[in-house]
């Protein structure tokens, strides 16, 4: 496998240094490659995922990643693509963030590969105990003032303002790729292209400390969205990596919701499909929008790759009810998931009510007389069943599991009464 090749297929090249002597390199001998991902939150989320999954396509193409967790940088706080400082959290929190991201990273990479296995380091465990004057000497005396200022991640942020504590951010980083060259013979840093300037830091840096020096940086570009609103958002938040805070439903969903001018370029970025694969669903993206196929397709590969089989069955099952309206075929687990962003109202221990009366409490319709009008009207869905009868008295039969109800009021308007 071309690695190069297939990578600037995907679009996934935005600079590299000497890529003449990368692509030779590459060509000849296995290498060790890493990426730094820093514990800003308990889980990575899918803003992390192309260059995680770079990572994932080195290794299949016989090289060696390390998945860096920056135990120590998180501390600090990188400048780069930020207009303000961040907020430095805890180091117990941020001890506890880099555990969970170190579990997350397992699910992508493999370290039981027998040729090339993949590895976890930390740079807690060279930086955490670095005195300040060992630091000063030995680090930041190889980084020129003019130097720093004229990167990107501290020029942009010298007329709002940046601390000491962010100015250093590229000397650690840089750091960082010197001791895992110097203990791990690593040949390679990637990132994202907000990265470039911390990046190419470190390649002076293993210049300046080793003789005959042969390492390389590239970086992978921020992926955007055609319609302006920013990449991995959503009017619910950020779409995570971890099930427990962006379930498997809201992820698949997210995908499944591509507009037609991005999906060809998610589909090359994050899924492991085949150039002819990926040509022939753009084929059905031109020819025939309408059945979303590409879509479809994007979906069922990342929220696989990051959820399970098991997932995905189940997020599919949960959208396919929600079209069809056969809600009373959803578990409550399913419910909970798909209605999680729906208005909700809690019984207070009545095993048996009105429907008009709870259209009401509920505040589904905004008095009884309109309430009567909707129930007559067939306006009003109790999972997924159209009721008609004004004097409808919902029971524990009408509970998904003992749980939950659904109502739909019209054709898009959920409810969820628990």
């Amino acid at each position: 496998m071309d690695i190069l090749k297939d990578l600037e297929f995907r679009g996934l090249i935005n600079q590299v240094t000497d890529s003449e002597g990368l692509e030779k390199t590459l060509s000849e001998e296995k290498i060790k490659l890493y990426c730094g991902f820093d514990p800003t939150a308990d889980s990575l989320h899918i803003g992390n995922l192309a260059a995680l999954l770079t990572l994932r396509r080195f290794q299949q193409a016989g090289h060696q990643p390390i998945a860096l967790v920056g135990g120590a940088t998180g501390l600090i706080g990188d400048p780069s693509g930020k207009k303000n400082e961040r907020t430095l959290n805890p180091q117990e929190t941020v001890v506890g963030w880099s555990e969970k991201i170190k579990a997350q990273l397992s699910r992508f990479l493999d370290f039981e590969a027998v040729e090339n296995p993949a590895s976890i380091a930390n740079n807690y465990d060279w930086i955490g105990n670095l005195d300040v004057i060992t630091f000063l000497r030995d680090v930041g005396k190889n980084f020129g003032l003019n130097y720093m200022l004229a990167k990107d991640s501290v020029k942009t942020r010298i007329e709002e303002g940046i601390s000491y504590t962010e100015f250093t951010y590229m000397i650690l980083q840089s750091y960082d790729f010197l001791k895992l060259y110097e203990t791990q013979n690593c040949r390679m840093q990637i990132g994202g292209s907000d990265q470039w300037g911390n990046i190419t830091a470190g390649l002076e840096l293993i210049r300046k400390s080793t003789e005959n020096a042969k390492a390389f940086g590239l970086t992978i570009p921020l992926v955007t969205k055609s319609d302006g609103t920013k990449f991995g958002k959503t009017e619910s938040g950020t779409i995570w990596l971890d099930r427990e805070k962006t379930s498997s439903y809201e992820f698949y969903q997210f995908w499944i919701n591509t507009d037609d001018r991005d999906v060809v370029s998610y589909l090359k970025y994050f899924t492991f499909l085949s150039q002819e694969e990926i040509e022939h669903l753009e084929n059905e993206t031109t020819n025939a929008p309408e059945k979303r196929t590409a879509q479809k397709a994007l979906a069922e590969e990342l929220t696989k790759l990051v959820h399970g089989d098991e997932a995905l069955v189940q997020a599919v099952k949960i959208s396919e009810a929600l079209f069809s309206g056969s809600i009373g075929s959803l578990t409550a687990d399913e419910i909970k998931q798909g209605f999680k962003d729906v208005p909700s109202y809690e019984l207070k221990g009545e095993a048996e009510v009105g429907l008009i009366d709870l259209l009401v409490d509920s505040k589904i319709s905004p008095s009884k007389r309109q309430a009567r009008e909707d129930v007559q009207n067939g306006a009003i869905y109790i999972n997924g069943e159209r009721i008609q009868e004004v004097n409808y008295v919902l029971t524990k039969e009408d509970r998904i599991e003992g749980q939950f109800t659904v109502i739909r009021r019209g054709k898009k308007k959920y409810y969820l009464i628990k």
